[in-house]
């Protein structure tokens, strides 16, 4: 797709998005919503939600152990560094503007670094539906307002989402235990491609398929698994407590449904997730757990700005004393792993 269409096409589904937020607000009374709001517990979801960039980095650190040692200064620096690019940039430029930053920093293979952030976002995808059926399981129907329906429709979603991340799972992880087959496989493409390039589409299969090195390594496999818990949990707790400080009030276990239905609001391709972030936050508050709407809106502003923009602060402080401006950040992100 050309780009300047791709860009069209976002602006479009961006502005639609802010208008579905914004459709029934009275800025004067999410301001108010917004002054109202209860500064202590803000300041503790943003603390909550800076423990996840640790949590991140720590885990990466076990998911590239196969690859070679990456310091955690290293692996921080550069998991700030991406998050604050995928807000600031288009394409969500930070998902590879992370890897390469880290591969030339440690001397790691960047394709097989890359592959490291694949493996990452299935372990979230696993991590967010095991913690959404634990609300599933837990949450007592009296504090959820939405229709049965509704919530059939959600459960239903959950289940063909995590059937889906446990294909992905089981896919990643035979290609992992035979990555020099899989290499072989690909010479293979030379029948209808030049050889040279299918020798290089080869190694780039093989290279990729040797960062998935820690589903061939199970104590490691645990520990990285096990670390995505506190980190989500932690994404959890930073949405609960903003939606308390709103006066939006439902149990803990509650945010997991939230969350999951954030991510997939996140998942929408605008930039920095505006429009996509708000929208999701607005559904899941408003239609289980009875919000009003301005309350809504504003709580979702503010969450918004609690899970972006300090990252994006510390991001900038980072590229800067790195010498990295935003242009060429998206020149790097432009640029292909090797």
């Amino acid at each position: 797709m050309p780009s300047r269409v791709r860009t069209v096409l976002i602006l479009l589904l961006t502005i639609g998005l802010l208008w579905f937020f914004l459709r029934n607000a009275d800025m004067a009374q999410v301001w108010a919503e917004m002054r109202r709001a209860r500064p202590l517990l803000l300041l503790a979801a943003v603390i909550v939600t800076g423990l996840t960039y640790v949590l991140r980095a720590l885990r990466w650190q076990y998911v590239l152990a196969p690859l070679g040692h990456a310091h955690f200064k290293n692996a921080f620096r550069a998991t700030v560094i991406g998050f604050a690019a995928t807000f600031l940039l288009p394409a969500r430029a930070g998902e590879v503007i992370r890897p390469l930053l880290l591969a030339r920093r440690e001397g790691l293979p960047a394709t097989a670094t890359f592959a490291t952030i694949i493996l990452e976002r299935l372990m979230d995808m696993v991590t967010v539906l095991a913690l959404f059926a634990v609300f599933v399981l837990t949450a007592d129907p009296a504090t959820v307002s939405a229709q049965p329906a509704h919530l059939a429709r959600v459960k239903a979603g959950g289940l063909l989402a995590a059937a889906a991340a446990a294909v992905a799972l089981t896919v990643a992880f035979v290609a992992a235990g035979h990555p020099e087959r899989l290499g072989r496989w690909a010479l293979r493409i030379e029948r209808v491609l030049p050889a040279r390039l299918a020798r290089m589409v080869a190694k780039f299969v093989e290279s990729f398929t040797q960062g998935l090195g820690v589903l061939r390594q199970p104590r490691r496999l645990v520990v990285s698994l096990a670390l995505s818990v506190p980190l989500w949990m932690s994404i959890a707790a930073g949405i609960w407590l903003t939606s308390l400080a709103f006066h939006i009030t439902f149990p803990y276990v509650g945010s997991f449904l939230v969350m999951t239905i954030l991510v997939v609001g996140v998942a929408m391709p605008t930039p920095g997730a505006v429009g996509g972030f708000h929208a999701a936050y607005q559904i899941a508050v408003q239609s289980f757990f009875g919000a009003p709407d301005d309350r809504a809106i504003g709580a979702a502003i503010v969450l918004h700005a609690v899970s972006f923009v300090p990252v994006t602060l510390l991001g900038l402080v980072f590229m800067a004393r790195d010498g990295l401006s935003l242009s060429r950040a998206q020149a790097l992100a432009a640029a292909r792993p090797a």
